[in-house]
């Protein structure tokens, strides 16, 4: 059981990593020249590296938030799962945990899928998407597996 326990936070620890990283690193879209990621685009025309604020339409925004959403849900989710495994009784479903977790995977899918259809009215075609957007989406399947997996685990003595 302890195994289980641990190999569950694991999981879980990986998907909010891989969240946290793929929000912050500018690499969603990369150049010969140029990066670009949810708050910045950097270049590095003219002679030095320059950044500028990022694109300031409604999706990048959106893509902004739920990407912010997702890394909130998914510490709340793990919080959730220690405050219940040592309050649940004994038999109880981690229902709570597992919601929240199963949440900040949508909402990481609804991000990725907006910067998906979004990033080419954006993005020059010469860019090609960086290694943060697909850990964005690597992110999403390993945090909906621990959401299932909190659902169906059940608390024993």
């Amino acid at each position: 059981m302890l195994l289980l326990l641990l190999g569950i936070i694991i999981l879980h620890l990986a998907a909010l990593v891989l969240l946290f990283v793929s929000t912050i690193v500018s690499a969603w879209t990369v150049g010969s020249t140029s990066s670009s990621d949810l708050w910045s685009n950097c270049s590095t025309t003219n002679g030095g590296y320059h950044c500028d604020p990022a694109f300031a339409g409604e999706w990048i925004q959106a893509v902004q938030a739920l990407m912010i959403l997702s890394i909130i849900f998914s510490f709340l989710s793990l919080f959730l799962f220690f405050c219940q495994l040592f309050t649940l009784q004994k038999g109880g479903r981690f229902f709570l945990t597992g919601i929240f977790q199963i949440l900040a995977s949508l909402f990481v899918m609804s991000g990725a899928i907006i910067y998906t259809v979004m990033s080419p009215t954006w993005v020059p075609e010469t860019e090609s998407f960086g290694f943060a957007y697909i850990l964005a989406w690597v992110a999403f399947p390993l945090a909906l597996i621990s959401g299932l997996i909190y659902v169906i685990l059940r608390k024993r003595e």
